[in-house]
């Protein structure tokens, strides 16, 4: 719990200066690049994040890295300045609370749609309109499928969970049949 809530300083410190600097969704952009690269990368993983080796060399694996990426000069220091606090090994959850940061600046809402079958391009369509009118913000889904649902969409937005399935219907009208409904 500890390590999220320091995690989301650093992402709020670096939005706030993406903000100022008007760049916040390309800091995003290039911190996400590094943190899946990083948490793919097993032996840059153990090189950078182990304190076995000193903190300068560390920081040359470090600089040996972002020279070969486009990375900005603010991403640079941003990473360099985890290196320091020891908490680059942070960098994967750091990212994640960063979009979920600039998510809401940019009033923005993900949502978890799960189906039985692929959705036609018309249904998903429409299916991102209504979750626009429903939430009153822009729409980001994520559809995947899911056969054991048998028919119907189950949505999750946030805390929202919306179950349309066959499968929940049918556990609904057991219970009404339970209770004598």
């Amino acid at each position: 719990m500890k390590r999220s809530k320091v995690s989301k300083r650093y992402a709020r410190a670096l939005l706030s200066l993406g903000m100022e600097e008007g760049r916040y969704q390309e800091y995003g952009k290039e911190l996400r690049e590094f943190a899946d690269f990083y948490e793919s990368n097993r032996e840059l993983n153990q090189a950078i994040a182990n304190p076995a080796f000193t903190l300068e060399d560390r920081k040359a694996i470090l600089k040996a890295v972002l020279a070969k990426s486009a990375a900005s000069e603010t991403i640079r220091n941003f990473l360099n300045l985890l290196l320091d606090k020891n908490r680059i090994s942070a960098v994967g959850e750091i990212s994640a609370l960063y979009e979920q940061l600039t998510d809401e600046v940019s009033n923005i809402v993900r949502a978890e749609v799960v189906v039985p079958r692929p959705l036609a391009g018309e249904a998903e369509g429409r299916l991102g309109q209504a979750l626009e009118q429903m939430t009153l913000k822009k729409v980001r889904m994520n559809v995947r499928q899911d056969k054991s649902i048998v028919g119907g969409i189950i949505v999750k937005i946030g805390d929202l969970v919306v179950d349309g399935s066959v499968i929940a219907q049918v556990q609904g009208i057991k219970e009404s049949l339970k209770r004598g409904d």
